[in-house]
Formats: C-alpha cells, structure tokens, sequence
C-alpha cells in the first residue's frame, strides 16, 4: 500500500528551480490543485527573485467544525513555529484563499542540509495548516495534560464539507472517520477494505500501531455530535492514539496519516476499481480470441472438401440404364 507525502511534490519542485535560478530573474505564475480540493496559487516577479506569494485555499468548512479568520484553530502559530522569519504572513489574504505567505528566499539557511529541510516544510504547508489542531490536541498526550473538554467530541474539516472528530480523553485520543463516497461501486469497496484493515490490525506484527475499529453505525463517543455530520455509506473508522503513537519524530507522521486517512482509503479503492476493470478486459480478450479460432475457415473447408458433381438424369436414361443391366 502507498502512503501519500506531506511536501507537495509541484511546490517543491517550484521552490528548488526558484533557489537554483535567482539570478535568472524569470516570472513567476503557477495555480493548482491536489487532492481534497486544496489550491495553491504561487507568484514571483523579475524585480524582485527572491521574494514569493505563495496562497493556499482550504477545503469549505462544514458547520461543526471551527475556523477562526479562515484558518484553523492554532494554524498561525503553527505558521509561525515552522517558518520563522523565512514566511509572513499577510492579512488579508488574497481574494478566494484561506492563506497567503510572502516567502524570502534570501533569508533561507546557507547549510544545504538546513535549506532542503525549510524548502520541505514549505512544501508541506497543508500539513502546518491543517493539522495544527489535530496536532494541539496529541501534543496533550506527550506532556499528560488533562484537555479542557474531555469527553467531548472536537470536529476537524478534512474534505469539502466533511469533517472528522476527535474525542479526548486524559490517556488517549479516540479519532472517528465518517466514510462517504458518492458512487455505489466506491461504498462497496471502501466498506471491504476497511473491514480487512481492521482485521489486518490484529496481526502479530502490528501490535504498535494504534487500535483500529469499524462499524456501519456511529459510535458512542459521538452522541453529541450534529446529525448532519454522521451521515456515512461506508461506516465509521476509528483510531485510538495513546502517547507512544506520537512521542518525538513519530507525532508528524501521526498528525499527517490521519489528516489524509480519507484521501488514502479513496486512492486504494481506485486503485482497486481499476485492477478488477483490467483483469475484466484481459478475460473478455481472451474469450474473443477462443472464440475466433473456434470459428471455420471458408477456404480450409473448400480444400478439404472432395470435388464431386452430380448430373440430373431423365426418365429416358434410367430406363436405359436399367435395361442394359438386365441383359447381363
């Protein structure tokens, strides 16, 4: 199974050519858009090469959830946290976006090292943004600090209008997954593969990885929820994340495998779709070809045939043959 990256992969590769080629001075003008309905939007002028406008544009919130100026909760500090003086940020931002970042390159790192690691993190934008919130409330795990609303259920958006919730608790935090998929064959197959990665989670080898569970109705944990916000065709996944899930290093993979959990399961199912359409051909090509060598060939058979040919006789002729016979 593959594992999506944080760094979009466009930006990034945006950024090196930008570092690589200052003294060019080329104009800059790129938009986008990746999975979830994130866009980007990224300027650069020929005045002035080192300095770039990157804006990100969020998927739209749906009613549970909580944005504060168009972000979520915590994402400025994060901003802040992970850029430092290489990003400002600038209020308002431009027209359409959640979010615009005037980018210094001169201000970069000299260390290649360091300035590969700070071009990643830029790169990886929509994880700072996205998952500050998600990020705030495991941070809780790693120092035992009991949260504020413990028990009750905190709504993070994810997708256009969908949201995922998360239940903390004072030694873990329970995460809840509404799967939804617009086509009957996707529903399908996302409720299958999610049945077997809950059964592939009591393997012996996975003991580490955090609780997984499924179930076609909603859980407890979420009686407090909005309706509207429990509606899934392909059930609930939940994730139970306990402080080893998110000590040192391991807290971005965290933070990052579950914001995108959705975006996973939906490329998997993909994926699927299309290997059962390409073993559908490959069967379907092979009957055709049975089928065309079972069929006759007209000139083998003409070939094969012997020449005969029959002459209709009279009545005269028969009468004929028949006496002649007679006599010997």
């Amino acid at each position: 199974m593959i594992l999506l990256q944080s760094p979009s992969r466009y930006l990034l590769q945006i950024l090196y050519n930008r570092v690589q080629n200052l003294e060019k001075g080329v104009e800059l003008d790129c938009q986008w858009v990746e999975f979830d309905d994130i866009r980007y939007h990224i300027q650069g002028s020929v005045k002035n090469p080192n300095v770039l406008l990157l804006s990100v544009s969020l998927p739209i919130p749906p009613p549970e959830t909580v944005f504060f100026g168009g972000l979520p909760l915590g994402a400025l500090e994060a901003i802040k946290a992970a850029y430092g003086v290489v990003a400002q940020i600038l209020d308002p931002p431009r027209d359409g976006f959640n979010l615009t970042l005037k980018l210094n390159l001169s201000k970069l790192p000299p260390d290649e090292e360091q300035k590969h690691a700070l071009l990643t993190k830029i790169a990886s934008v929509r994880e700072v943004v996205m998952g500050a919130p998600l990020r705030a409330v495991l941070k809780q795990l790693v120092t035992r600090t009991v949260p504020s609303d413990l028990g009750k259920p905190v709504a993070l958006v994810h997708r256009p209008n969908e949201s995922f919730f998360l239940v903390p608790q004072a030694d873990k935090v329970t995460v809840i997954f509404p799967m939804r998929f617009n086509d009957s064959i996707d529903t399908v197959l996302a409720t299958s593969f999610l049945q077997e990665f809950v059964e592939a989670r009591r393997t012996a080898g996975l003991n580490n990885a955090p609780p997984c569970l499924w179930s076609p109705s909603p859980p407890q944990e979420l009686t407090e929820a909005f309706t509207e916000a429990l509606s899934a065709n392909a059930g609930f996944v939940s994730f139970v994340i306990y402080s080893r899930h998110v000590e040192g290093r391991k807290l971005d993979r965290t933070v990052w495998n579950l914001s995108t959990f959705h975006a996973y399961v939906n490329y998997h199912v993909k994926c699927s779709e299309c290997f059962m359409h390409t073993r559908m051909r490959r069967q379907v090509e092979s009957l055709i070809q049975a089928l065309d060598r079972a069929k006759p060939d007209p000139e083998k058979a003409k070939k094969n045939s012997p020449n005969r040919s029959f002459k209709r006789m009279s009545l005269k002729d028969g009468n004929n043959s028949l006496g002649s016979r007679s006599w010997k």
